[in-house]
């Protein structure tokens, strides 16, 4: 295989989604890959995961997307190290003046105060709480989680502020954490959502090279279920003639591990994810990758990507409309066409401190 220039070698970039290490898109300079015709140490390392902390300013973060819906958001950690070379989050690392492609997923920021910052921020007066989402830029169960426990500390606080909370991931890890979710969906605090792009475990190890393996997937939305936690299968994203075929599988599958609600997203390509996925395409499926681009641009006008609202996470046309009729024929016959209740906010109390005058009632 050829590697394009200005891209790491295969051998240093296993269990990479990317090859690309290019600047994003505010900065003046790029870093070109160059050889100076010294052979001293052509064996350079595999690339490793890179981690540094960040003191948050604020915990929540505050959106008003008219086709999102939450308001609200929480991220533990900057970059994540599943490496979906699809991930519309990416462009995020481009404001710190790092790579959206290798830097994304090799040189994380985890946010361990992030807990007593949530913690101060809830007990803000005013604060009037609704459904916080957490997952939905960067993934809280991504593997660094394991060590560092900034989610789990996190969903302690809400737990103990009886704060709803809904959680999207495709990390496993999320079943050490079923105590915490299992008391609050008792209470209606709690859902979760879990993504499955594929059934396929080797497109999904080029996809998504540091996920856990679909089948892995679909057990824990078995675990989860079962300890009574709502769970929503998320068919996303969908990739048209590649991923798309699966769709009524990948309901199935979701519906049979214990999912009582499903959802799509059409692949999304914002700013530097286009060139990443496109180089992709070309690596991995350079026989259809112009079906792929061409399905995705009739989606769109004719450009990768439009951002407008209430168009963005779907596209429009025939393709479109026919993913659009396909899943909600499945979805009615499996009973994931169910709208699920809203989760409660009237139960939000901030637990008392230490010196804190306590209540007679």
């Amino acid at each position: 295989m050829t590697v394009p220039e200005n891209r790491i070698a295969p051998d240093r970039r296993r269990g990479r989604g990317t090859a690309s290490c290019d600047a994003g898109r505010f900065e003046r300079l790029n870093r070109v890959l160059e050889t100076d015709g010294w052979e001293i140490d052509p064996e350079l390392p595999p690339l490793r995961t890179h981690v540094s902390d960040e003191r948050p300013r604020s915990a929540i973060s505050y959106v008003s997307s008219p086709d999102l819906p939450f308001d609200r958001t929480l991220n533990p950690y900057r970059g994540c190290e599943h490496g979906c070379v699809y991930c519309f989050a990416r462009p995020s690392h481009a404001w710190l003046g790092l790579s959206p492609g290798l830097d994304f997923e090799t040189r994380l920021i985890a946010r361990p105060q992030m807990p007593e910052v949530l913690a101060r921020e809830l007990r803000a007066r005013g604060y009037t709480p609704r459904t916080l989402a957490i997952g939905t830029n960067t993934d809280p169960y991504q593997p660094i989680e394991r060590d560092r426990g900034i989610m789990r500390a996190c969903l302690e606080v809400l737990r103990d502020f009886n704060h709803p909370v809904a959680i999207v991931t495709k990390g496993t890890l999320v079943e050490r954490d079923i105590d915490i979710l299992a008391h609050m969906a008792a209470q209606g605090l709690a859902r979760v959502g879990v993504s499955v792009t594929t059934l396929d475990p080797k497109l999904s190890r080029r996809m998504e090279p540091r996920a856990p393996s679909p089948a892995r997937r679909l057990q824990t939305i078995r675990a989860l279920s079962g300890a009574g936690i709502p769970v929503r299968l998320m068919a996303s994203p969908l990739v048209p003639a590649l991923t798309d075929p699966e769709l009524e599988a990948i309901l199935a599958a979701g519906a049979d591990a214990g999912a009582d609600a499903a959802s799509w997203i059409m692949l999304r390509l914002p700013h530097e994810v286009s060139a990443l996925w496109r180089d992709w395409l070309a690596e991995h499926y350079p026989d259809r990758a112009e079906r792929i681009m061409g399905h995705l641009r009739a989606m769109h006008g004719g450009k990768d990507y439009d951002s407008r609202w209430h168009h963005r996470m779907r596209g429009e046309g025939p393709y479109a409309q026919v993913i659009a009729h396909r899943f909600a024929v499945a979805a009615r016959r499996l009973g994931l066409d169910r709208t699920t209740a809203p989760l409660r906010a009237d139960l939000f109390r901030p637990p008392p401190r230490a010196g804190d005058q306590l209540s007679l009632f």
